[in-house]
Protein backbone atom coordinates (compact mmCIF):
# COMPACT_ATOMS: atom_id res chain seq x y z
CA UNK A 1 0.00 0.00 0.00
CA UNK A 2 1.42 3.50 -0.54
CA UNK A 3 0.47 6.59 0.90
CA UNK A 4 -0.60 10.19 -0.67
CA UNK A 5 -0.20 13.73 0.99
CA UNK A 6 -1.90 16.30 -0.86
CA UNK A 7 -0.31 19.60 1.32
CA UNK A 8 -2.56 22.35 0.63
CA UNK A 9 -2.51 26.17 2.38
CA UNK A 10 -6.03 25.55 4.38
CA UNK A 11 -6.33 21.89 4.00
CA UNK A 12 -4.20 18.41 3.90
CA UNK A 13 -5.62 15.67 1.98
CA UNK A 14 -4.19 12.19 2.98
CA UNK A 15 -4.68 8.89 1.20
CA UNK A 16 -3.56 5.28 1.48
CA UNK A 17 -4.24 2.87 -1.66
CA UNK A 18 -2.77 2.38 -4.84
CA UNK A 19 -5.14 4.60 -7.32
CA UNK A 20 -8.51 5.95 -7.86
CA UNK A 21 -10.11 2.23 -7.78
CA UNK A 22 -8.10 1.08 -4.71
CA UNK A 23 -8.31 3.46 -1.55
CA UNK A 24 -7.90 1.77 1.39
CA UNK A 25 -9.08 4.96 3.64
CA UNK A 26 -8.72 8.59 3.35
CA UNK A 27 -8.63 11.65 5.41
CA UNK A 28 -8.69 15.57 5.21
CA UNK A 29 -7.23 17.68 7.86
CA UNK A 30 -6.75 21.37 8.02
CA UNK A 31 -3.30 22.67 7.70
CA UNK A 32 -2.00 24.57 10.91
CA UNK A 33 1.33 25.12 11.90
CA UNK A 34 3.80 21.99 10.72
CA UNK A 35 4.37 20.34 13.84
CA UNK A 36 0.61 20.01 14.18
CA UNK A 37 -0.02 19.11 10.69
CA UNK A 38 2.87 16.40 10.51
CA UNK A 39 1.77 14.92 13.69
CA UNK A 40 -2.10 14.33 12.16
CA UNK A 41 -0.25 13.36 8.83
CA UNK A 42 1.71 10.60 10.72
CA UNK A 43 -0.64 9.32 13.04
CA UNK A 44 -3.13 8.98 9.85
CA UNK A 45 -0.67 6.57 7.79
CA UNK A 46 0.56 4.79 11.58
CA UNK A 47 -3.36 3.27 11.29
CA UNK A 48 -2.48 2.15 7.45
CA UNK A 49 0.98 1.71 7.38
CA UNK A 50 2.12 2.42 3.61
CA UNK A 51 5.45 1.14 1.90
CA UNK A 52 6.39 4.78 0.37
CA UNK A 53 5.20 7.91 1.02
CA UNK A 54 4.43 10.59 -2.13
CA UNK A 55 3.50 14.05 -0.84
CA UNK A 56 2.31 17.11 -3.45
CA UNK A 57 2.78 20.05 -1.76
CA UNK A 58 2.11 23.82 -2.37
CA UNK A 59 4.65 25.89 -2.85
CA UNK A 60 7.11 27.30 -3.96
CA UNK A 61 9.62 24.51 -3.21
CA UNK A 62 13.06 23.06 -3.60
CA UNK A 63 12.65 20.10 -6.05
CA UNK A 64 16.57 19.64 -7.38
CA UNK A 65 17.94 16.22 -6.21
CA UNK A 66 21.45 16.30 -4.41
CA UNK A 67 20.01 19.83 -2.85
CA UNK A 68 20.41 19.92 0.89
CA UNK A 69 17.24 21.63 1.44
CA UNK A 70 15.48 19.14 -1.45
CA UNK A 71 12.00 18.19 0.07
CA UNK A 72 11.39 21.60 1.66
CA UNK A 73 8.86 24.60 1.40
CA UNK A 74 10.85 27.64 0.16
CA UNK A 75 9.70 30.69 0.69
CA UNK A 76 5.68 30.90 1.17
CA UNK A 77 3.31 33.54 2.31
CA UNK A 78 1.43 31.12 4.74
CA UNK A 79 2.89 32.07 7.91
CA UNK A 80 5.37 29.84 10.13
CA UNK A 81 6.01 27.73 6.31
CA UNK A 82 8.40 29.29 4.75
CA UNK A 83 11.71 27.22 4.94
CA UNK A 84 9.78 24.16 6.43
CA UNK A 85 11.22 20.58 5.37
CA UNK A 86 8.31 18.74 4.64
CA UNK A 87 9.85 15.08 3.15
CA UNK A 88 12.60 14.79 5.56
CA UNK A 89 10.59 14.53 8.71
CA UNK A 90 7.53 12.97 7.56
CA UNK A 91 9.73 10.30 5.63
CA UNK A 92 11.44 9.56 8.86
CA UNK A 93 8.85 9.46 11.48
CA UNK A 94 7.11 6.36 8.66
CA UNK A 95 10.41 5.01 7.85
CA UNK A 96 9.40 4.60 4.16
CA UNK A 97 10.94 6.78 1.09
CA UNK A 98 9.51 9.95 -0.07
CA UNK A 99 8.57 11.56 -3.85
CA UNK A 100 7.95 15.16 -3.48
CA UNK A 101 6.42 17.87 -5.67
CA UNK A 102 4.61 20.40 -5.84
CA UNK A 103 0.57 20.26 -5.77
CA UNK A 104 -0.13 21.19 -9.50
CA UNK A 105 2.61 18.45 -10.40
CA UNK A 106 1.19 15.83 -8.08
CA UNK A 107 -2.16 16.76 -10.22
CA UNK A 108 -0.69 16.44 -13.33
CA UNK A 109 0.62 12.93 -12.43
CA UNK A 110 -2.87 12.28 -11.52
CA UNK A 111 -4.48 12.95 -14.67
CA UNK A 112 -1.65 11.46 -16.64
CA UNK A 113 -2.13 8.17 -15.06
CA UNK A 114 -5.97 8.02 -14.66
CA UNK A 115 -7.55 10.81 -15.43
CA UNK A 116 -8.00 13.37 -18.99
CA UNK A 117 -4.69 13.13 -20.20
CA UNK A 118 -4.07 9.72 -19.61
CA UNK A 119 -1.88 7.87 -22.45
CA UNK A 120 -0.50 11.11 -23.16
CA UNK A 121 3.32 11.94 -22.98
CA UNK A 122 3.76 15.81 -23.67
CA UNK A 123 0.44 17.91 -21.76
CA UNK A 124 0.03 20.39 -19.61
CA UNK A 125 -2.69 20.49 -16.10
CA UNK A 126 -3.29 24.19 -15.12
CA UNK A 127 -5.89 25.12 -12.55
CA UNK A 128 -7.28 28.34 -12.26
CA UNK A 129 -8.73 29.76 -8.14
CA UNK A 130 -6.90 31.49 -5.90
CA UNK A 131 -4.10 31.65 -7.92
CA UNK A 132 -3.08 29.87 -11.36
CA UNK A 133 -0.64 27.02 -11.32
CA UNK A 134 0.51 24.68 -13.27
CA UNK A 135 2.62 21.29 -13.98
CA UNK A 136 4.08 20.42 -17.61
CA UNK A 137 4.84 16.55 -18.74
CA UNK A 138 7.10 16.93 -21.86
CA UNK A 139 8.08 13.55 -23.34
CA UNK A 140 6.77 11.76 -20.20
CA UNK A 141 8.18 13.42 -17.80
CA UNK A 142 7.71 16.79 -15.30
CA UNK A 143 9.47 19.37 -16.41
CA UNK A 144 11.88 20.92 -13.64
CA UNK A 145 14.96 23.25 -13.74
CA UNK A 146 16.32 25.93 -10.92
CA UNK A 147 12.68 25.35 -9.88
CA UNK A 148 9.08 24.10 -11.03
CA UNK A 149 7.40 26.35 -13.23
CA UNK A 150 5.41 28.90 -12.25
CA UNK A 151 3.18 29.50 -15.06
CA UNK A 152 0.47 31.46 -13.37
CA UNK A 153 3.14 34.52 -13.32
CA UNK A 154 3.72 34.50 -17.39
CA UNK A 155 3.26 37.96 -18.60
CA UNK A 156 -0.23 38.05 -20.80
CA UNK A 157 -1.00 41.13 -23.09
CA UNK A 158 -3.83 43.02 -21.50
CA UNK A 159 -7.25 43.17 -23.49
CA UNK A 160 -8.37 46.83 -25.47
CA UNK A 161 -9.57 48.96 -23.08
CA UNK A 162 -9.01 47.03 -20.21
CA UNK A 163 -7.72 49.27 -16.66
CA UNK A 164 -7.62 46.77 -13.99
CA UNK A 165 -4.31 47.20 -12.17
CA UNK A 166 -4.04 43.42 -11.66
CA UNK A 167 -3.67 41.25 -8.38
CA UNK A 168 -0.60 39.55 -8.30
CA UNK A 169 1.55 41.40 -5.41
CA UNK A 170 4.82 40.71 -7.21
CA UNK A 171 4.25 41.25 -11.09
CA UNK A 172 0.37 43.26 -10.91
CA UNK A 173 -0.55 42.13 -14.31
CA UNK A 174 0.76 39.07 -14.82
CA UNK A 175 -1.83 35.95 -15.94
CA UNK A 176 -2.68 34.92 -12.12
CA UNK A 177 -2.80 38.62 -10.91
CA UNK A 178 -5.40 39.77 -14.20
CA UNK A 179 -7.09 36.24 -14.27
CA UNK A 180 -6.95 34.67 -10.97
CA UNK A 181 -10.89 33.80 -8.68
CA UNK A 182 -9.54 37.00 -6.50
CA UNK A 183 -8.71 39.23 -9.71
CA UNK A 184 -11.87 38.14 -10.81
CA UNK A 185 -13.50 38.90 -7.57
CA UNK A 186 -11.55 42.36 -7.62
CA UNK A 187 -12.94 43.16 -10.92
CA UNK A 188 -16.92 42.69 -10.50
CA UNK A 189 -17.18 43.36 -6.57
CA UNK A 190 -18.32 39.98 -5.91
CA UNK A 191 -16.81 36.68 -5.14
CA UNK A 192 -17.64 34.10 -8.09
CA UNK A 193 -19.51 31.80 -6.68
CA UNK A 194 -22.25 34.78 -4.66
CA UNK A 195 -22.35 36.20 -8.24
CA UNK A 196 -25.35 36.17 -10.64
CA UNK A 197 -25.89 34.52 -13.68
CA UNK A 198 -25.01 37.25 -15.44
CA UNK A 199 -22.08 38.64 -13.88
CA UNK A 200 -20.89 35.15 -13.85
CA UNK A 201 -21.44 34.83 -17.49
CA UNK A 202 -18.94 38.64 -18.07
CA UNK A 203 -16.77 36.66 -15.55
CA UNK A 204 -16.69 33.22 -18.00
CA UNK A 205 -16.06 36.01 -21.35
CA UNK A 206 -13.07 38.09 -19.67
CA UNK A 207 -11.77 34.99 -18.04
CA UNK A 208 -11.74 33.17 -21.21
CA UNK A 209 -9.99 35.68 -23.18
CA UNK A 210 -6.71 35.94 -20.74
CA UNK A 211 -6.72 32.55 -20.53
CA UNK A 212 -6.63 32.06 -23.98
CA UNK A 213 -3.69 34.42 -24.04
CA UNK A 214 -1.83 32.23 -21.33
CA UNK A 215 -1.99 29.01 -23.12
CA UNK A 216 -1.06 30.18 -26.13
CA UNK A 217 2.33 30.93 -24.99
CA UNK A 218 1.85 27.23 -23.48
CA UNK A 219 1.15 25.50 -26.74
CA UNK A 220 3.82 27.40 -28.14
CA UNK A 221 6.84 26.38 -25.57
CA UNK A 222 5.64 23.12 -24.66
CA UNK A 223 3.80 21.84 -27.64
CA UNK A 224 0.95 19.78 -25.68
CA UNK A 225 -1.35 16.91 -26.76
CA UNK A 226 -3.30 18.93 -24.37
CA UNK A 227 -4.35 21.09 -22.05
CA UNK A 228 -6.41 19.92 -18.77
CA UNK A 229 -8.03 22.83 -17.34
CA UNK A 230 -9.51 22.95 -13.60
CA UNK A 231 -10.27 25.07 -10.96
CA UNK A 232 -12.70 27.22 -9.74
CA UNK A 233 -12.85 29.83 -12.09
CA UNK A 234 -12.95 27.02 -14.62
CA UNK A 235 -15.94 25.92 -13.54
CA UNK A 236 -17.84 29.04 -14.63
CA UNK A 237 -20.42 28.25 -17.49
CA UNK A 238 -19.48 27.91 -20.80
CA UNK A 239 -15.82 28.53 -19.61
CA UNK A 240 -14.18 25.58 -21.72
CA UNK A 241 -16.18 26.13 -24.84
CA UNK A 242 -15.25 30.10 -24.69
CA UNK A 243 -11.20 29.09 -24.10
CA UNK A 244 -11.14 26.52 -26.95
CA UNK A 245 -12.76 29.47 -29.68
CA UNK A 246 -10.67 32.16 -28.04
CA UNK A 247 -7.42 29.85 -28.45
CA UNK A 248 -8.05 28.70 -31.69
CA UNK A 249 -8.48 32.58 -32.60
CA UNK A 250 -5.22 33.48 -30.63
CA UNK A 251 -3.47 30.69 -32.48
CA UNK A 252 -4.42 32.81 -35.79
CA UNK A 253 -4.39 29.38 -37.77
CA UNK A 254 -0.58 28.47 -37.00
CA UNK A 255 0.92 26.16 -37.28
CA UNK A 256 -2.10 24.70 -38.70
CA UNK A 257 -2.79 21.82 -36.71
CA UNK A 258 -6.23 19.57 -36.79
CA UNK A 259 -5.18 18.60 -33.24
CA UNK A 260 -5.84 22.23 -32.03
CA UNK A 261 -9.68 22.86 -33.46
CA UNK A 262 -9.78 19.62 -31.70
CA UNK A 263 -12.30 19.84 -28.57
CA UNK A 264 -10.07 17.33 -26.90
CA UNK A 265 -7.49 20.05 -27.12
CA UNK A 266 -8.78 21.57 -23.92
CA UNK A 267 -10.28 19.45 -21.60
CA UNK A 268 -11.53 19.70 -17.86
CA UNK A 269 -9.92 17.49 -15.52
CA UNK A 270 -11.66 13.80 -14.86
CA UNK A 271 -10.34 13.15 -11.05
CA UNK A 272 -11.37 16.42 -10.18
CA UNK A 273 -10.86 17.90 -6.58
CA UNK A 274 -8.96 14.04 -5.83
CA UNK A 275 -6.30 14.87 -8.62
CA UNK A 276 -3.34 15.92 -6.39
CA UNK A 277 -3.82 13.14 -3.62
CA UNK A 278 -3.98 10.97 -6.05
CA UNK A 279 -1.17 12.13 -8.22
CA UNK A 280 0.80 12.18 -4.55
CA UNK A 281 0.46 7.85 -4.82
CA UNK A 282 2.17 8.24 -8.34
CA UNK A 283 5.22 9.95 -6.80
CA UNK A 284 4.85 7.23 -3.58
CA UNK A 285 5.21 4.73 -6.57
CA UNK A 286 8.33 6.38 -7.84
CA UNK A 287 10.05 6.54 -4.82
CA UNK A 288 9.33 2.75 -3.90
CA UNK A 289 10.53 2.00 -7.37
CA UNK A 290 13.68 4.47 -6.73
CA UNK A 291 14.08 2.79 -3.41
CA UNK A 292 15.15 5.98 -2.22
CA UNK A 293 14.02 9.96 -2.26
CA UNK A 294 12.24 10.29 -5.73
CA UNK A 295 11.38 13.53 -7.50
CA UNK A 296 8.63 12.44 -10.07
CA UNK A 297 10.91 12.32 -12.79
CA UNK A 298 10.76 9.04 -14.21
CA UNK A 299 8.54 8.68 -17.06
CA UNK A 300 4.33 8.45 -16.41
CA UNK A 301 3.37 4.79 -16.58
Amino acid sequence: MLGGVELGGTKVVCVAGTGPDDVHAEVEIPTRDPHATFAEVVSFFAQYPVEALGIASFGPVELRPGNPRWGSITRTPKPGWSGTDVAGPLGRALAVPVGFDTDVNGAALGEGRWGAARGLTSFVYVTVGTGIGGGAVVGGRLVHGLVHPELGHIPVPRRPGDEFGGRCPFHRDCWEGMTSGPALAARFGVRLEQADDETRGEAAALASAYLASGLRALVYALAPQRIVLGGGVASLPGLHDLVRATLRAELGGYPGLAEHDDERFVVAPELGARAGSLGALVLAESALAAGGEAAGLEPLG
